[in-house]
């Protein structure tokens, strides 16, 4: 009995574990997604000459950020976000790139979603 639960335990982490994708793997989908070299991984939040005297080029800054958002809301999504998404790419959506936001005047974050999972299907 202890060894079926152990596996429905394993099981359920694997589904939490955002379909089976590493946070760098998704983090490499979110970096094509974005496709911007004044924003890499869309990051707009902070001035990247701010760094506060950490040695990290502009690129290497931005992807430290965006695996910090993955890990985090990983975390959340777990927490409570399982409860109102169907998984968890959609609930980074909804954190990383929200749909009719201030910064998306021209409604382009609701391709966010569809665009990092096409771009995730290159790695199963």
């Amino acid at each position: 009995m202890t060894k079926a639960w152990i596996v429905i335990l394993l099981l359920c982490l694997a589904c939490l574990n955002a379909e089976g994708f590493t946070n760098d793997e998704i983090a490499d989908a979110i970096f094509k997604a974005e496709n911007s070299s004044e924003y890499p991984y869309g990051i707009k939040s902070l001035k990247y000459e701010n760094r506060t005297g950490r040695s990290l080029t502009k690129l290497e800054w931005a992807r430290f950020i965006c695996k910090n958002t993955i890990r985090n809301n990983r975390k959340r999504y777990s927490d409570y976000g399982y409860k109102r998404y169907d998984s968890y790419l959609e609930f980074l959506a909804s954190r990383y790139c929200p749909k009719n936001c201030d910064n998306d005047p021209r409604g382009l974050n609701k391709h966010w979603l569809k665009n990092v999972k096409y771009l995730l299907e290159d790695v199963k």
